[in-house]
């Protein structure tokens, strides 16, 4: 049993004399010439893609949200005459139209969820009162649900819109994904 320990006692004095002779080679080693620092790197000026974007709309930079554009209006936004169309411009008006789109499926599925609790809820309620609460809470939800349907249609023909507008206009079909 002694013999058995014997190679891990060897070998852990061995180690400590490794570290102990890097530690000295380390120290022996001149200092490094030139220390980068952020104060010493320049930043980068190039503007974001949100922010280039919002100058070509002539809106503020929200990058966690995007311009608030009605629907219909969508496929009317234009640039100021002298403005060029350029890729900038067509990938934001195309990405604002479908982060639109998305957020207004989202809001449908969650409505659908809700939608689908209440009348579960109201099935297995017992008292009148709180199935009328429920009722009119699920009624609210369903006219909600339709409006954000209608929501969904427009922001769909609006993103076509915007495809049509930019095929006519010659534009290379990258510059829209």
């Amino acid at each position: 049993m002694l013999i058995g320990a014997l190679p891990m006692v060897a070998s852990a004095q061995s180690l400590a004399d490794a570290a102990r002779a890097e530690q000295a080679r380390r120290k022996e080693q001149p200092k490094a010439a030139k220390v980068y620092t952020n104060d010493s790197v320049k930043t980068d000026i190039t503007p974001s893609t949100a922010s280039a974007v919002a100058a070509v709309e002539g809106t503020a930079a929200a990058p966690a949200a995007a311009p608030a554009v009605a629907p219909d209006a969508a496929a009317a936004v234009a640039p100021a005459s002298g403005e060029p169309r350029d890729q900038v411009y067509w990938k934001g008006r195309v990405t604002a139209a479908r982060e639109q789109l998305e957020r207004s499926r989202t809001f449908a599925e969650a409505l659908n969820t809700r939608i689908t609790t209440l009348t579960a809820d109201f099935v297995n309620r017992d008292d009148p009162a709180q199935q009328r609460v429920i009722a009119q809470n699920r009624t609210k939800a369903v006219a909600e649900l339709d409006r954000v349907q209608r929501e969904i249609a427009s922001h769909t023909k609006a993103i076509t819109a915007i495809e049509d507008e930019a095929r006519k206009a010659g534009v290379p079909p990258g510059w829209l994904r």
